[in-house]
């Protein structure tokens, strides 16, 4: 049985990330430190993976840290899109996503 992605624009995907960085809570948005969310379309190394924490979690920094570029979050648009049944399944499970990565820079 082969599995079919669901059908979304890159903008409306996007629309979703933003709206499920919306979902934290706002006293942990306002806790997060020199990170940014990026979206691409899928990581070359593991295709079926759906986000990615790149950086140094909040736990594990020190005087060191300053001055270093931002960390990143990334969402694998092409992944969470093949994995989902509808679009409502698109949307928890990029708020899944964004909360698994976020608790990684929280560390």
């Amino acid at each position: 049985m082969t599995t079919m992605a669901v059908a979304m624009t890159d903008a409306r995907f996007g629309e979703l990330v933003s709206d499920a960085l919306d979902e934290l809570p706002a006293e942990l948005a306002a806790a997060m430190d020199n990170v940014v969310v990026l979206v691409a379309a899928r990581n070359e190394e593991e295709p079926t993976l759906l986000g990615l924490y790149h950086g140094v979690a909040l736990t594990d920094r020190d005087s060191n840290y300053s001055g270093m570029l931002p960390d990143t979050i990334t969402v694998y648009r092409d992944a969470l899109l093949e994995c989902c049944a509808d679009g409502e399944e698109v949307v928890h499970e990029v708020l899944v996503t964004i909360v698994h990565e976020v608790a990684d820079h929280f560390g």
